[in-house]
């Protein structure tokens, strides 16, 4: 069978007797391209209050309890639909359901309109209860068991390249298994909160890959072991009469070229809240621009806006990178430290070969070009002064903001540079005009 990872996240409010109420389900696969990875393991790590645990292939329930401790480290759970892997499915996907006590448990699978698709009842003994569930011609299905009163429902979501024109149920098999909690250690050292950011970082022989998300509700993920190809289902992306090519790192995908977007200003204007994407051209020359694209001062690129990871001047359904995905980007291409390590978070320069692995193999003065291992083709296009509006530093230095503040006025940004390996993470004032790159919604 092919592995999931289940986390199971009790929120506060939960307490022993109450189990199955006011739980996130977090579910894990992984795929390279479009081919099902097994990963080997799964580290958890809250990147607001910090803490971490790991969960292990090929199966792992993480119960954490926030109000009340549980009577027993081994009580089991109430009962609960788990939800499906994979999903979206595009032809068969694998249902879990644990019975906390053998009783009758009534099956029905029901279509977006609420039309029932599927029924049927089964005496089920004590355990987990897994079953194969084929799409019809649907997009969109519900799961739902009930027991002794009881009710838990999944959303099914189906891709669209079906094999099947009709849909079906199969009972698959069981084990006398109950989720456990982990020790009361662990429990005590993950502490969650609802809106709490979380890193998770899938580690696959000796690749790894990571993926940020803040989860209120139940949510599905798929790491993405590819890199250095284009991303997969989106290889362009047209955007105001520019075409813009992708590139896949690992669980992130990027624009492959900086941003160039908007009209241009002379470098002695501030950028203004006038309803038009104003943009720099270095020195002043359109040719810089479809180079190395424009230099955008902060506001303007977030349009005015101070939320993290917002729209900001990007196509719709991508977004301007969090300093925390900037992180995610450098452990991943770095040659020594890795996605989540300390290193990311101290320092101003930072890891061992992150900056060469991310710059062009050309256009670097002084032989400083880089190796572009994974395809970021990070180009030295300068800056714009943020007082004078005078330009600086094309050809030995690129820069990029991300869409975190450090202050009022002033924002974190990356810059690599002719001379050196690593990256380089600082603050820059707003009205400094830089490069900008686009990171898809995940």
């Amino acid at each position: 069978m092919k592995a999931r990872f289940l986390l199971l996240l009790f929120v506060p409010g939960a307490i022993s007797g109450a189990i199955g109420q006011n739980i996130i389900n977090l579910t894990f696969t992984a795929v390279n391209s479009t081919a099902y990875v097994q990963p080997d393991s799964i580290k958890v790590m809250n990147r607001t209050q910090g803490g971490s645990t790991v969960l292990y292939w090929p199966d792992s329930v993480l119960s954490i309890y926030f109000v009340g401790i549980p009577e027993s480290p081994g009580s089991t759970s109430g009962f609960q639909v788990f939800p499906n892997y994979p999903n979206p499915t595009n032809d068969q996907t694998t249902i879990s359901l644990y019975v906390p006590d053998k009783d009758k448990v009534s099956l029905v699978v029901t279509d977006i309109l609420g039309r029932v698709i599927l029924q049927s009842d089964k005496v089920l003994d004590k355990g987990t209860h897994t079953f194969r569930f084929t799409p019809g011609g649907a997009n969109f299905y519900f799961f739902t068991a009930r027991w002794q009163g009881q009710s838990s429902s999944i959303k099914i979501l189906e891709s669209g390249f079906h094999s099947s024109s009709s849909s079906t149920l199969e009972y698959t098999g069981s084990e006398d298994y109950s989720p456990q909690l982990k020790a009361m250690k662990d429990i005590q050292d993950f502490v969650f909160t609802p809106g709490d950011e979380l890193l998770y970082i899938g580690y696959a022989d000796t690749l790894q890959s990571g993926i940020l998300d803040a989860p209120e509700e139940n949510q599905a993920y798929t790491f993405q072991f590819a890199t250095n190809i284009p991303c997969p289902g989106t290889p362009t992306v047209e955007y105001e009469g520019q075409v813009y090519n992708t590139i896949q790192i690992f669980s992130q995908c990027w624009l492959k070229e900086n941003l160039n977007v908007g009209t241009m200003i002379p470098g002695n204007q501030y950028q203004s809240d006038n309803g038009t994407i104003e943009r720099y051209c270095y020195n002043n020359e359109p040719d810089s621009c479809a180079i190395y694209g424009g230099l955008y001062q902060w506001d303007e690129m977030m349009q005015y806006n101070t939320q993290q990871g917002v729209q900001g001047i990007c196509p719709a359904g991508w977004h301007l990178p969090t300093d925390e995905e900037w992180k995610v980007l450098e452990g991943a291409v770095d040659s020594q430290y890795g996605i989540g390590d300390l290193e990311w978070d101290i320092g101003w320069d930072r890891g061992l070969d992150a900056g060469t692995n991310l710059k062009t193999t050309t256009g670097w003065y002084y032989n400083g070009n880089g190796t572009d291992l994974f395809g970021f083709s990070g180009l030295p296009g300068g800056r714009r002064f943020g007082y004078g509006g005078d330009f600086y530093d094309i050809g030995d230095f690129g820069f990029w903001w991300t869409s975190a503040e450090f202050n009022s006025y002033l924002a974190w940004f990356r810059f690599l540079s002719y001379d050196y390996p690593e990256v380089y993470r600082s603050d820059y004032f707003h009205g400094y005009g830089i490069s900008v790159r686009c990171l898809r919604d995940y």
